[in-house]
């Protein structure tokens, strides 16, 4: 067991990334977007809000959820998206800025991974949509490193003492998504249907798919 195996996979020296990276020429007109409808009335910064929390939970991570969905059913594609996730995401159709370097790796019944930046806020936008606020809170990034254990319990996750946990740094140059195991009791299921009981947190490592009774 080796709670404290923080994979910094890959170094995470940032190569100078000490900071978050300059927003993209996208987020910046989307911001002044943003503004300017605030400022017109056109808009609440309520609905905006409410915007991307829906973005955040639910329209984002569908991308992530078809590519463990395809993992799940696919054999073939489960050892492209592990040995080239780059490619195998791309596959798809999901790539982007925020997704050129992706690493996938794999939940078993004696390893689970967690992903974190603990820098900033690096992650994988293409899969997963925008960043959750606890992602990027200085408690997550700091506490998942030094008792990952504990965190996951917080976020309702029990792992076994003999699973080993593995956190996984995200970089600017490296962006990290957990592929699950697959729940139990979905064997007669559709690759659609597998897709809805992927959750954003599973993809992360701090949640676990739903399984089909749950739902």
């Amino acid at each position: 067991m080796h709670d404290h195996d923080h994979d910094h996979g890959h170094d995470h020296d940032h190569d100078g990334h000490h900071h978050p990276r300059p927003a993209s020429d996208i987020e910046l007109r989307a911001r002044a977007l943003e503004a300017l409808l605030v400022e017109k009335g056109l808009v609440s910064s309520d609905a905006i809000d409410a915007v991307i929390d829906r973005y955040v939970n639910d329209v984002g991570p569908q991308n992530g959820a078809r590519v463990v969905a395809r993992a799940w059913t696919d054999p073939a594609y489960r050892d492209r998206l592990l040995s080239d996730a780059t490619s195998a995401i791309g596959e798809l159709g999901y790539a982007g800025d925020e997704g050129h370097t992706m690493v996938v790796v794999e939940n078993a019944p004696d390893v689970h991974n967690v992903i974190v930046c603990t820098l900033c806020s690096c992650y994988p936008w293409p899969v997963l949509g925008l960043p959750p606020t606890w992602y990027k809170s200085a408690p997550y990034r700091a506490r998942v490193v030094a008792e990952p254990r504990a965190v996951l319990q917080e976020f309702g996750v029990e792992v076994p003492e003999t699973t080993e946990i593995r956190v996984w740094d995200s970089t600017a140059e490296v962006r990290y998504l957990v592929l699950p195991m697959r729940p139990e009791g979905t064997e007669g299921l559709a690759e659609e249907e597998l897709a809805e009981l992927v959750s954003r947190d599973s993809m992360i490592g701090t949640g676990l798919p739903q399984t089909p009774a749950a739902r």
